[in-house]
């Protein structure tokens, strides 16, 4: 729902001065998801649109667990291993409403992986697509959602 410039969104405490956000438990915990998020919207400005092959590494096409290794490399300085099978065994498994930015989403029982932005967004190598942002709400992918891990707390 939207509402008019005047009004004060839930949350927050407006004043004739200025308009105070709640603050998190953890800041830091907090801003650097926020930097992950950013860093991974970069890498998705980056490579959009490189076509899917399978086996691929590079840029002239890439599959998803080599753009999820590659983007790891570069956006964290993580080496995670090269399939999907191998990465959905890395980590701590977490459910659903805990993901946050840079936590890997799996699909089909381990034979697609992305790596979570926001709001069920989810950065990937799609199959018909390419490097692209997929909603999870989206009936395909939520149907055929696995599981989520996390490697980066």
């Amino acid at each position: 729902m939207l509402s008019a410039c005047g009004t004060t969104p839930s949350g927050l405490t407006k004043t004739p001065e200025r308009a105070e956000f709640p603050k998190p438990a953890d800041e830091a915990h907090y801003y650097d998801e926020i930097q992950a998020m950013l860093l991974l919207y970069q890498q998705h400005e980056a490579w959009q649109g490189t076509p899917y092959r399978i086996g691929g590494v590079n840029r002239s096409g890439i599959d998803c667990s080599a753009f999820v290794q590659v983007t790891f490399r570069d956006v964290f300085g993580m080496d995670l291993p090269r399939t999907t099978e191998q990465q959905s065994r890395m980590g701590q498994r977490i459910n659903r409403q805990q993901l946050r930015p840079g936590d890997l989403v799996f699909f089909r029982n381990g034979r697609h992986v992305g790596i979570y932005l926001e709001e069920n967004k989810f950065l990937h190598a799609s199959t018909t697509r390419g490097v692209m942002i997929s909603n999870m709400d989206n009936s395909y992918w939520s149907r055929h959602f696995w599981k989520a891990v996390s490697v980066r707390r």
